[in-house]
């Protein structure tokens, strides 16, 4: 059966979305699952390896080939004078094909990365290196620089590197208030599928189901600040969107989301906590607090954060979700009396 075009390409992509998850015996599911025969199938496959897009691994077993691409900058050359350089000499030629919204979204994310390395990061050196496969896109942008959570620690005087990497949770956070808005790692975190910061060895990371999260580096990483993003070729995502979702109806940047479980390993309980949590909220207008994974919280946390914080602060929406039965009860409690 001679199938269309565009069912043919449906087809494909399926067969290389199982690859990519690592499926043994493809050609089969494939075939089961639109109902073709295995030839048909085989067919695909062969040409697919024609095409250096995948390659054999063992008998039905075959894997994506990824494209791989070098650079290396150096500011004693001019290269971080501007991001523009980056973009149109190490990204652009690779994405071009790429459809428009994913190219947008990648001109904005890349940018904004490169754009902290100029002016923050005071690195001497920048390695940039591309993946690319049929399916999707990952970028790594590695500099020598100052590590970006020792800095954000610094310049806030804040006594960890855990609370400074919170900070990235809110947005609006940047130590160059005078020329910076502070956005760019908290949209581009939330634009790409994975979004990964690796320094002093920390890492934040987030992907496409907005998990986001801190943890400790297993083995030691070098100085400076490495970023790593991912995106399929084929995303739906349009950046306006995630813009709006943000912003007011004038396209201020006035919310954010506060995810708890990321944040604390344990219930929050003590108003210490609150106060982290709550610093620099007075930058927006609507502040979810995300409780979903948090089984209780303390009266002393709830108190300073939905009392005390919002009776300072009443211009500011709080707006708690996933709360559980014994969350719910804590926040009634000590919100009853101020109603």
């Amino acid at each position: 059966m001679k199938y269309s075009q565009e069912k043919k390409n449906s087809i494909i992509k399926y067969l290389l979305e199982k690859i990519n998850q690592n499926t043994a015996g493809v050609s089969k599911i494939v075939s089961e699952t639109f109902g073709m025969s295995r030839n048909t199938v085989n067919g695909y496959i062969n040409e697919l390896i024609e095409k250096d897009i995948i390659k054999k691994k063992q008998r039905d077993v075959y894997e994506l080939i990824d494209k791989k691409f070098t650079y290396a900058l150096k500011r004693s050359e001019g290269h971080l004078d501007n991001d523009t350089y980056a973009y149109y000499n190490c990204l652009e030629p690779h994405i071009k094909d790429l459809p428009e919204n994913v190219q947008r979204i990648w001109s904005y994310s890349f940018s904004e990365m490169i754009n902290n390395v100029m002016d923050h990061s005071m690195a001497e050196d920048l390695d940039i290196v591309i993946l690319r496969n049929y399916l999707e896109t990952t970028v790594f942008i590695k500099d020598n620089g100052v590590g970006i959570f020792e800095k954000i620690k610094a310049h806030f005087e804040l006594p960890s590197l855990d609370e400074a990497i919170c900070e990235l949770f809110k947005g609006k956070l940047t130590t160059d208030a005078k020329n910076h808005s502070g956005e760019g790692i908290f949209f581009s975190s939330k634009l790409m599928d994975s979004f990964f910061i690796i320094s002093s060895n920390r890492i934040f990371m987030t992907d496409k189901f907005e998990d986001e999260r801190i943890v400790a580096a297993k083995e030691k990483i070098s100085d400076g600040t490495v970023v790593i993003m991912k995106l399929s070729n084929f995303s739906n995502k349009q950046a306006f969107e995630i813009f709006d979702d943000y912003s007011n109806d004038f396209g201020c940047f006035t919310k954010t989301r506060i995810p708890l479980k990321n944040i604390f390993t344990d219930a929050p309980v003590s108003r210490s906590q609150a106060n982290r949590v709550c610093n620099r909220l007075d930058k927006f207008k609507e502040v979810v607090i995300d409780f979903d994974g948090l089984d209780w919280m303390g009266q002393g946390f709830a108190h300073q954060m939905f009392v005390v914080y919002k009776n300072e602060h009443p211009e500011i929406e709080f707006i708690p979700v996933n709360m559980n039965e014994a969350v719910t009860k804590m926040y009634n409690h000590v919100t009853s009396d101020n109603v």
